[in-house]
């Protein structure tokens, strides 16, 4: 969840990444890389609209290399793009729908915002979706967050309050393959420039409030080119199937302090046990009415975190559904 940038001055626009040069930063600085051998280099994969700047200026979402071109152990996405490379997966065009979920602190205390000072806010129940003074805290920085990713040309769906007074959520999707990933990415960078702007602390913890009060994950919508067609629900069942075959590899990947939040409370399922259910918000994975009613559509990993990895998750469940054979 370390968000970096750093900028630069082109000679002209530039619309397309492919015709952007390859950069590098002091890797020593990040715990990239060796003093001796500092250079990481920076490879543009996707270019975005800056809301900040505005005008020509963009924001390119990079990856990391070393200087023969090879990925650094924290570049995910290079991984990511194999699987989305491959033939089988490109055949099946998944789309990703992912839910956001964050916490706002105040600066200084990192206590929730709009939370008394060492003390705690009227229990959950009015605080979902809601309105007012006393129930919405942040919105100025959700909506701000809202307009500049629209600016930006991100994919985001919408906005919410959540359950926990002082956290909110951000949709992302739908989005074809690895640009959810970049998606999600580039819309929490975006998000943590306005809450620097606002003098506000923005927290991924999945648990920043221990007892309770429900966490804060970000769940995965999911669909293939089967699933949407007719008589997709048979192939929603099979992938649900082999999701929980791989349970345990994929609890592994879906995000640091998961286990603070996947208790088997507050609208989840028990991280050691697999479950499925249509309607299902104490589940594992989730499967929607309209899903069931239609028999096709998507269906809702709840599992991940919010401080989890999208290009990880993304390409996991692709992969677990499409290529992996049991």
């Amino acid at each position: 969840m370390d968000l970096r940038s750093k900028a630069r001055t082109l000679p002209g626009p530039v619309d397309d990444p492919s015709k952007l040069p390859t950069w590098n930063y002091d890797g020593s600085s990040t715990n990239q890389a060796l003093g001796e051998d500092s250079e990481v280099i920076l490879y543009p994969q996707a270019i975005y609209k800056d809301p900040f700047r505005r005008g020509n200026n963009i924001l390119v979402m990079c990856d990391s290399r070393t200087p023969k071109g090879e990925p650094i152990p924290s570049n995910t996405r290079y991984n990511a793009a194999k699987i989305f490379g491959h033939s089988d997966v490109v055949a099946e065009e998944p789309w990703f729908g992912i839910e956001q979920e964050y916490t706002l602190l105040q600066k200084d205390v990192n206590w929730p915002l709009g939370w008394p000072i060492g003390g705690y806010p009227r229990p959950q129940g009015p605080y979902y979706c809601g309105t007012g003074a006393d129930k919405a805290f942040g919105r100025d920085i959700v909506d701000a967050h809202y307009k500049a990713c629209l600016y930006a040309g991100i994919n985001i769906s919408g906005v919410n309050g959540e359950v926990m007074p002082g956290q909110w959520e951000f949709q992302v999707g739908p989005c074809l393959g690895i640009s959810a990933g970049d998606e999600v990415w580039v819309a929490r960078y975006i998000l943590e420039r306005i809450t620097e702007m606002a003098g506000v602390v923005l927290s991924f913890d999945p648990k920043p409030v221990p007892g309770d009060w429900n966490g804060a994950g970000a769940h995965v919508n999911y669909s293939t080119k089967t699933m949407r067609a007719d008589g997709g629900y048979e192939e929603i069942k099979k992938a649900i199937e082999k999701l929980g075959k791989r349970h345990k590899e994929h609890i592994v990947a879906y995000g640091e302090g998961n286990e603070r939040r996947l208790t088997g409370k507050h609208e989840t399922a028990d991280m050691s046990n697999f479950s499925w259910g249509v309607a299902n918000r104490g589940a594992s994975v989730r499967v929607g009415r309209e899903t069931e009613k239609a028999k096709k559509g998507y269906f809702e990993d709840r599992r991940p975190s919010s401080n989890m990895d999208p290009y990880v998750v993304a390409s996991m469940i692709a992969e677990t559904t499409i290529i992996w054979k049991p």
